[in-house]
C-alpha cells in the first residue's frame, strides 16, 4: 500500500496537460488503484513517467506500447474507466 504522501504525489502526476489523459488517469486512481497489487501500483506509477504524446497514442490506440507491463496497465485502465 502506498503511503499517503506517495499517493498524493501519484494523484498529482495524473493531472496531465491533455484532457483525454486526465479523464482516464485520475478516475482510475480513485476507483481502482487500491485494488491493484503493489507490483501493479508500481507499474502504474512507472506509466505516469511516460511522455504525454506516448500515453495519448497508447490510450487512443494509435500505437502499441512495446513494454508488456505498461501495455497491460493501459488495457486495464481502458477496461476500468468508461468514457
Amino acid at each position: 500500500m502506498f503511503e499517503p504522501k506517495r499517493l498524493a504525489r501519484l494523484k498529482w502526476a495524473c493531472r496531465r496537460g491533455m484532457l483525454e489523459l486526465d479523464v482516464l488517469l485520475l478516475p482510475f486512481v480513485e476507483a481502482a488503484f487500491d485494488s491493484l497489487t503493489f507490483e501493479q501500483q508500481e507499474i502504474f506509477e512507472r506509466l505516469l513517467t511516460c511522455d504525454d504524446p506516448d500515453l495519448f497514442a497508447w490510450f487512443m490506440g494509435h500505437q502499441k506500447c512495446d513494454d508488456p507491463e505498461l501495455a497491460d496497465m493501459v488495457s486495464r485502465i481502458l477496461n476500468r474507466v468508461k468514457v
